[in-house]
């Protein structure tokens, strides 16, 4: 529920309307006592998607933001779905530079215009 609204960074649809993300990418699993792994497995619309990492940072911001438990995220692009799926995943998977591209103004207020939720 906290993913399904977030918007494409391109098209005025939700990552939900657009299948690139659904239930089915969903996988949580208890690894110690109220701590949990999420695992969220995106498909980019096509497998040359220049806006992958941007809808990765999206998902791993809004669920930091928004999930009232404690946590671990792993964030994936569906495997095989995109050309550039090793680096992508990489660099989504990675705290530092994460925080850096949130310190970007631009990057963050795109992020931050695609995971607000609408009125």
């Amino acid at each position: 529920d906290i993913i399904r609204t977030i918007r494409d960074p391109e098209k005025p649809n939700t990552l939900e309307e657009l299948e690139v993300v659904t239930e089915n990418c969903v996988e949580v699993q208890e690894i110690g006592e109220e701590e949990y792994l999420v695992i969220i497995r995106f498909t980019p619309t096509v497998p040359h998607c220049s806006l992958a990492t941007l809808i990765g940072l999206c998902l791993r911001i809004k669920l930091q933001r928004c999930l009232p438990f404690r946590h671990k995220l792993e964030i994936y692009i569906s495997e095989g779905t995109h050309s550039t799926e090793e680096d992508i995943n990489k660099q989504i998977n990675d705290k530092e530079r994460v925080a850096a591209a949130m310190e970007n103004p631009n990057l963050r207020e795109i992020v931050e215009q695609c995971i607000t939720e609408p009125d």
